[in-house]
């Protein structure tokens, strides 16, 4: 299952890791996903969204 937030659509998103030599490598940040049921055009779904979205209101809780 990818890692994408059902809301907003948040994604992995591939950064840098910078040493104190200032290598520079890739590694990938993935967003903070929590599963939640929700209540989506008026039915309870398990959906997966990112705390974000929690926190400011975007999803319903079920229950």
């Amino acid at each position: 299952m990818a890692r994408i937030c059902e809301i907003c659509g948040k994604r992995p998103a591939v950064v840098a890791n910078i040493s104190h030599a200032h290598n520079r490598t890739k590694r990938v940040v993935s967003p903070n996903l929590r599963r939640v049921k929700a209540l989506i055009q008026g039915t309870v779904r398990t959906v997966r969204v990112c705390t974000r979205c929690i926190r400011s209101g975007h999803v319903t809780k079920a229950g």
